[in-house]
């Protein structure tokens, strides 16, 4: 997979507009009504993520879920990383 160069970056965040680019890696936080919803919703990533092979970093607090991720292989940001995000946006919508 090859890194994505910044001008593709910047057209992947647009399409992603609640993601951001922070250090070569994007990032975002997902609000949920309470501690279970959060655990749901990192569940459902948490297998999307196995059967990917492309694993997120995930912070949780409890009603709030970062998920930070980039392409180590690559060395940055790559589609599969903006792959996931789309994916797991579906996952928050369920929630």
């Amino acid at each position: 997979m090859q890194k994505l160069s910044e001008s593709e970056i910047s057209d992947q965040l647009a399409k992603n507009p609640e993601w951001a680019e922070v250090n070569g890696e994007i990032t975002r936080t997902f609000l949920f009504d309470d501690f279970v919803a959060s655990i749901a919703f990192v569940n459902s990533v948490a297998g999307y993520a196995e059967t990917a092979q492309h694993h997120p970093d995930i912070l949780i607090r409890y009603n709030k879920v970062t998920l930070t991720v980039s392409t180590h292989d690559a060395g940055g940001i790559t589609q599969k990383d903006f792959d996931l995000a789309s994916e797991v946006e579906s996952f928050a919508a369920k929630s």
